[in-house]
């Protein structure tokens, strides 16, 4: 606070000794012009003593400001006030300006009350000019000052709502994956139990992955993997030998930024809506980089986008759409995504999104070459 009022006092200073050596130039030059030349000296001395008695008191003028701000609702309440302070300091500023610097003719000189006021009167359009101009700056700065603050505010609050909806985007997927693992268990209780109590430990480790990254919205690319080898790995469970996983991916792609969550939507569709209209088929998870930004694609040989259920293929499910829309919440027009029919008549989902490394999780290693995985 203490340091804070020194820059107060510093700018108050400042402005009022360029605000007298303005006026000492221009009072020079117009006495040379009409031929009653004035030295340097005495233009100084009284033009800079008539600015620092302003500048005594306009501490006072800003407490004045701000004790007794005028506003829309109570301006004609205040207004009164602050006429009667300016008609108060003019007159002190003039007495004390005329015993500090006595001027020459002896006809302005302060005699009586009757020259005082004479001289008030004569100046009082300059004082209250110089009343106004020390209100306006005041309430400019305070101003500008709320208007910055509401700013901050308002960045604040879109930052705060994005995050929420970002998380309700996030939380809406837990349910929707957990509710179609749980109903692929079910599927097999009865008919293997040893490959249903198989898949509850891998769901037990899906949900442990899930948690350790629960409160984060951007995960590294390796970490994002992992939990969509530990989903594929209760999905291959229940497809056997009809589904077979692909990764191709490019080890420069793995420490990345993604959102966390962002793969297992995309492979769930092709699994789902892809694979699990056929016979079987193979789903094939690449990253890459296309036009300097990392490229995530998901890819099956499963139905197309002609076949029944085509709308959920082609982004109108849950998870599809959740996924459009956190991107969009974080990337604004800096991504792109797409679904679209593959070379092999199965779907293809593609992400670009802005490349953004992260140094690797300590101690996590995977092989950038293509691997063929089929556990079970």
């Amino acid at each position: 606070m203490p340091k804070r009022r020194w820059v107060g006092a510093a700018v108050i200073f400042a402005s009022w000794s360029l605000f007298a050596t303005l006026m000492a130039l221009q009072s020079h030059y117009n006495q040379r012009i009409m031929g009653r030349p004035i030295t340097w000296a005495r233009v100084f001395r009284s033009e800079f003593a008539y600015a620092y008695i302003w500048a005594v008191a306009t501490p006072l003028i800003l407490w004045l400001a701000k004790r007794f701000p005028v506003d829309q609702r109570r301006w004609y309440r205040v207004a009164p006030l602050h006429v009667l302070a300016c008609v108060i300091l003019v007159v002190v500023q003039q007495t004390t300006y005329r015993l500090l610097v006595p001027p020459p003719s002896p006809e302005w000189q302060l005699r009586n009350l009757a020259s005082l006021t004479r001289s008030v009167i004569l100046t009082m359009d300059y004082g209250i000019m110089l009343y106004g101009i020390v209100l306006l700056l005041h309430y400019a700065v305070e101003y500008y000052t709320r208007y910055q603050e509401g700013r901050v505010k308002a960045s604040q609050l879109e930052t705060r709502l994005a995050q929420a909806q970002l998380e309700a985007l996030k939380m809406q997927l837990h349910p929707h994956f957990l509710f179609n693992t749980l109903h692929s268990i079910s599927s097999l209780v009865r008919e293997d139990p040893e490959a249903a109590e198989t898949m509850i430990a891998r769901l037990s480790e899906l949900l442990r992955l899930s948690l350790e990254n629960g409160g984060t919205e951007q995960v590294p690319l390796s970490k994002e993997l992992e939990f969509v080898e530990r989903y594929l790995e209760i999905e291959q469970i229940r497809f056997e030998d009809r589904l077979q996983v692909r990764f191709d991916i490019d080890p420069r792609t793995l420490d990345a930024q993604v959102p966390n969550l962002i793969l297992q939507p995309l492979v769930e569709n092709a699994i789902r809506h892809g694979i699990g209209q056929g016979p079987g088929g193979r789903v094939e998870i690449r990253s890459g980089f296309a036009e300097g930004k990392l490229l995530l694609q998901v890819l099956d040989d499963g139905a197309g986008l002609n076949s029944e259920g085509s709308s959920a293929r082609a982004g109108a499910g849950l998870g599809l759409t959740n996924t459009r829309a956190r991107l969009e919440a974080i990337y604004g027009k800096a991504h792109n995504f797409v679904v679209r029919g593959a070379s092999n008549s199965g779907v293809e989902a593609a992400i670009l999104i802005p490349f953004q490394p992260q140094a690797p999780p300590e101690g996590h290693d995977r092989s950038g070459e293509d691997q063929d995985t089929n556990r079970g």
